[in-house]
C-alpha cells in the first residue's frame, strides 16, 4: 500500500556480500509472507470503482516526498519539488508537519540515515531510514505512510535491527512511525524492545531460508 517513504523502493536496491554475491533485501524475504489485509483493502477499492494501482501510485507520490521532507530535514539538505504538482506538496507538507509535532515531544540526536548495510552471517540486506537516540535510547526509526501499523512492519524492521547489530551499532528499541497523508490517515506509533524483537527476527530467519530454498528449487 505504498507505505514505504522511498523515492526508490527498498525492494529493488540490490545488495551484494563481499565476495559479490547477491543477495535479497530484507523487504524481498517479508514479502513472501501472505498479507491477506492488503488483499481486503484492494477488494474494497475495486468495490467503490477505485483502480487500485492508480489509486497506489498516487499515494506512494506523496508518501515519498513527505520521507523526502523528513530526511532534508534530519540532514539539513534542501527539498526539491520540481516533480510534484501543488496538491501534492500540500499533502505531504501535512503529514511532515505530524512529524514535527512528534519531533517536538521527543529529544532525537540523529546519528546516521539511508544507510544501506549487507549482513555476510545471514546472506540479505537492508537499507535503514534513520537510526538515532530518542530520549537517551539508541533506536531504530523506520517511516511508514499508509492506513495503520502492521506486523509485517515489525517483521521488516527487526532485519534491519540485526544488520545494525552486526556493525556494532546498539538498537535498544525500534519504533514505527506512520505518517498519514490525508486526514483519514493517523500519525501512529509503535515500539518494541529487543525481547520482543527476537521473536520477530525469528520469524524473519525462517522466511530468509524458505527464499533460498525456493531459489534452489528454481521457483519464480
Amino acid at each position: 500500500m505504498a507505505d514505504k517513504l522511498k523515492k526508490v523502493s527498498k525492494a529493488h536496491t540490490r545488495y551484494y556480500l563481499a565476495d559479490g554475491t547477491l543477495v535479497p533485501g530484507a523487504t524481498t524475504v517479508t514479502g513472501l509472507l501472505n498479507k491477506p489485509a492488503l488483499v481486503k483493502w484492494a477488494n474494497n477499492l475495486g468495490l467503490q470503482g477505485i483502480d487500485s494501482t492508480t489509486y497506489v501510485d498516487k499515494a506512494a507520490r506523496v508518501g515519498t516526498l513527505i520521507h523526502t521532507l523528513v530526511e532534508c530535514h534530519i540532514t539539513g539538505k534542501e527539498v526539491d519539488y520540481s516533480d510534484y504538482t501543488p496538491l501534492e506538496i500540500e499533502l505531504a507538507q501535512n503529514g511532515f508537519y505530524k512529524y514535527l509535532d512528534w519531533e517536538k515531544q521527543h529529544k532525537v540526536e540523529p546519528i546516521f540515515n539511508e544507510a544501506k548495510f549487507v549482513s555476510e552471517k545471514y546472506k540479505y540486506g537492508g537499507t535503514l531510514d534513520f537510526y538515532c537516540k530518542v530520549d537517551g535510547k539508541y533506536t531504530l526509526v523506520d517511516f511508514k505512510s499508509g492506513k495503520g501499523i502492521f506486523n509485517e512492519h515489525f517483521l521488516q524492521t527487526s532485519g534491519y535491527a540485526n544488520l545494525l547489530r552486526e556493525q556494532k551499532h546498539k538498537v535498544e528499541q525500534i519504533m514505527i512511525l506512520n505518517i498519514g497523508r490525508n486526514e483519514d490517515e493517523p500519525f501512529q506509533t509503535e515500539t518494541i524492545l529487543p525481547t520482543t524483537e527476537k521473536k520477530y527476527f525469528n520469524m524473519f530467519k525462517a522466511l530468509l531460508k524458505v527464499y533460498y530454498i525456493k531459489k534452489e528449487l528454481g521457483w519464480r
